[in-house]
């Protein structure tokens, strides 16, 4: 399948569960697609970029180790990302990355996350926190932060700050994940 009739297929992608990963499904069994899809979520002023970016999170979602080979390709690009319906989900594909990252098994993300990779996500995630996005990237982006600040101790100093800043400022959602991180941050700060 080209990046053409990918393009055209993506169009039949709605918000239903069943749709995102039938196409979540079809790039695992077809991996060679996947650099189609990632050409078109790049394309980021495209209407059909962020039906390309729930695809890629449902992939993520089911197989985290999907996103190794494409990983550069991702982080790489990912700033540039603005219609709100992609930023959700590339938010979310960080914060996926950064869990397995962050767990305690041994898993094939430890090993093919680079440093530069840890730092694109990291100033991503920033970006988020501190534009007018909505509520779910924010949530997504600190947890992001709040998994790598335990290896780059400048975050959660500056995560603390921005949460604390915006806190009266927004949605009783944003206060509710802000409240859980800034908690799971003194602990963590307290241990060291």
């Amino acid at each position: 399948m080209t990046t053409k009739q990918l393009y055209t297929e993506l169009n039949y992608v709605n918000h239903s569960r069943e749709k995102r990963l039938f196409y979540a499904q079809m790039m695992q069994k077809h991996p060679e697609l996947v650099p189609n899809l990632l050409d078109i979520l790049f394309r980021v002023d495209d209407k059909i970029s962020p039906r390309a970016a729930w695809v890629f999170e449902f992939m993520c979602s089911a197989n985290i180790n999907a996103v190794i080979p494409y990983l550069d390709l991702f982080t790489k690009n990912m700033h540039k990302v603005h219609l709100d319906s992609a930023v959700r989900p590339v938010a979310k594909i960080c914060e996926l990355i950064t869990m397995a990252y962050s767990n305690k098994e041994e898993n094939k993300i430890k090993t093919a996350l680079t440093k530069t990779h840890k730092e694109r996500i990291i100033e991503n995630c920033f970006d988020y926190m501190i534009n007018d996005e909505k509520v779910a990237p924010k949530a997504y982006s600190m947890t992001t932060l709040f998994f790598l600040g335990k290896e780059y101790d400048w975050v959660y100093p500056e995560l603390t700050r921005i949460l604390e800043d915006d806190f009266s400022k927004q949605s009783a959602a944003f206060k509710a994940r802000a409240r859980h991180i800034l908690k799971k941050i003194k602990k963590a700060s307290s241990k060291n």
